[in-house]
């Protein structure tokens, strides 16, 4: 595989991914949100969720595999399970969905979601087998579409009478197992390119830096001001990353 070129858009991208990694070390999440739609931006939909799948890989390893030991795998399974069923799915959106509006429903998804999570939307009912399963499909289909499973899963679990830790390992497990699925859909339909999966190798070390910077500075304030910065990060990538021209010609 080439080396990807070196023009603006890689540099773009290149920045958007280390805010990314450092949004991902202070809250723990917002890598999909803050790539997605800037890389769409940039080099299409289809090559973003292949990016987003290859920078996020690797670099999770080291805190996915503690957190493996710890998870509470009752909660997770029928997540992933729901996952399974509907992100073939989201991918066929992605495959078959002409770009102009795909990258409209990904920043309509995201603003959306962050909305959501901004004003602290929780879930506080039961959590039975079919609403885990709902939720893992609605995550699914977002997942496939623009690999952002998170503000779903987000919702329905922040309110868990769950410790903190064991919360946070379960999204770690999640969308770690997840990333696998959506790799094999990606496979099967035919969508890996080769300078797609070159810029998710290359970015995936901005990507980490970006991670070891957020942890460097965790700590300093709390934990629901590093998700409002995250949060704010987000609406600005898809609000940049809007087809504006586009949307208003004619």
């Amino acid at each position: 595989m080439t080396m990807p070129i070196i023009d603006t858009a890689f540099i773009l991208l290149g920045l958007t991914v280390f805010v990314a990694g450092v949004a991902r070390g202070l809250a723990g999440f917002g890598t999909g949100m803050i790539v997605a739609p800037i890389a769409g931006a940039l080099y299409g939909p289809k090559a973003a969720v292949i990016i987003i799948v290859f920078i996020d890989l690797l670099p999770a390893l080291p805190v996915t595999i503690p957190a493996l030991r710890i998870a509470a795998w009752r909660e997770v399974l029928p997540i992933l399970g729901g996952m399974a069923i509907s992100v073939p799915l989201g991918v066929w959106i992605l495959s078959h969905a002409p770009e102009l509006p795909l990258r409209l429903f990904i920043a309509a998804a995201i603003l959306l979601c962050a909305a959501a999570l901004w004003r602290g939307w929780r879930y506080h009912g039961e959590r039975t087998l079919p609403k885990s399963l709902g939720v893992g499909t609605v995550a699914g289909v977002l997942s496939g579409v623009a690999q952002i499973p998170g503000p779903p899963v987000l919702v329905y679990w922040l309110a868990s009478p769950l410790p903190a830790a064991i919360i946070r390992a379960n999204l770690m497990t999640l969308f770690f197992l997840a990333t696998f699925i959506t790799i094999l859909n990606l496979y099967w339909s035919d969508l890996f390119t080769q300078e797609a999966m070159m810029l998710g190798v290359v970015l995936s070390a901005p990507y980490f830096a970006g991670i070891l910077t957020g942890w460097a500075f965790y700590g300093r304030t709390s934990d629901a001001r590093y998700r409002q910065i995250t949060l704010a990060l987000v609406v600005l990538s898809a609000l940049l990353s809007l087809p504006w021209r586009e949307m208003f010609a004619g």
